[in-house]
C-alpha cells in the first residue's frame, strides 16, 4: 500500500506495537529517529560524504540548514537494546541521540571528519527548492523526548559528532572502491535527492555576481 496513505506506514507500525504490547510479554517497543552506523539504508550522510569526495568547494543547505530531524546512532541503539534486556518489561521508548544536531551540523561534522573545508550556503526559504535538499530538513524540527530511557538506565555511547564518524568512514571506503561513474547499491542513497552540481554551480555564479 502507498507509504504516506492513511493505512500505510505509520498506521502499520502502531498496529504492530499494539499487538506486542498486548500480548503480555515484556516487550519493551524501541523507537528510533533517523538512524547512522555503519551499515545503514538509507545511508542519509552519503548527501555530504559524496560532496566532499567530489571536492565541492561550497555546500548548499536549504532554509538556511536550520531543519533539524533528531538523529540515532546505531550503536546508541545497541545501549539502550542492552539496557532494557537487562530489565524487562512492557513499554515504549524513544531512542535517538543526546544532541539533536541541525543539518548545517550534520554537514561540518562530515566535512570536519574528512578534513575538507568548504563555504556555506545558507539558502532562504524562497530559495529554489532543488536545491540545498538534505534529509534533515523539516519545515518543524523533530526531536525526540528520551527522558525515559535515560530514566530507566540507558547511557549513550556518544553524541552525533562523536558517533557519526563510523557512517562516514564506511561510506567513504565503498566510494574509494566503487569504479567513476558508478553508484551506491539501491536503497544506501535513498532520501538524499541528486547530486545536480550544474545547477548549483550556476546557482554559485549569479550569486557572485
Amino acid at each position: 500500500m502507498p507509504y504516506a496513505s492513511r493505512e500505510g506506514y505509520g498506521p502499520n507500525k502502531v498496529a504492530a506495537e499494539q499487538a506486542l504490547l498486548s500480548s503480555g510479554l515484556p516487550v519493551t517497543v524501541v523507537r528510533p529517529s533517523k538512524i547512522h552506523g555503519e551499515g545503514a539504508r538509507p545511508a542519509r550522510e552519503w548527501v555530504f560524504v559524496k560532496r566532499v569526495l567530489d571536492r565541492r568547494p561550497a555546500v548548499l543547505l536549504a532554509h538556511g540548514g536550520r531543519g533539524v530531524d533528531h538523529p540515532s546512532a546505531a550503536v546508541n541503539i545497541a545501549a539502550l537494546v542492552e539496557t532494557v534486556a537487562a530489565r524487562p518489561g512492557a513499554r515504549i521508548l524513544n531512542c535517538a541521540d543526546p544532541d539533536a544536531p541541525t543539518g548545517r551540523e550534520i554537514a561540518r561534522a562530515v566535512a570536519a571528519h574528512l578534513g575538507h573545508d568548504w563555504r556555506e550556503v545558507l539558502l532562504d526559504d524562497n530559495a529554489d527548492p532543488a536545491l540545498g535538499n538534505h534529509p534533515w530538513d523539516r519545515p518543524h524540527p523533530v526531536v525526540l523526548d528520551i527522558t525515559a530511557a535515560r530514566e530507566l538506565g540507558w547511557i549513550p555511547v556518544g553524541t552525533y559528532a562523536e558517533t557519526v564518524p563510523a557512517t562516514v568512514d564506511w561510506l567513504a571506503g565503498i566510494a574509494l572502491r566503487t569504479p567513476p561513474g558508478a553508484v551506491l547499491p539501491p536503497g544506501w542513497d535513498g532520501e538524499v535527492g541528486e547530486f545536480d552540481y550544474a545547477r548549483e554551480d550556476a546557482f554559485l555564479r549569479d550569486a557572485a555576481r
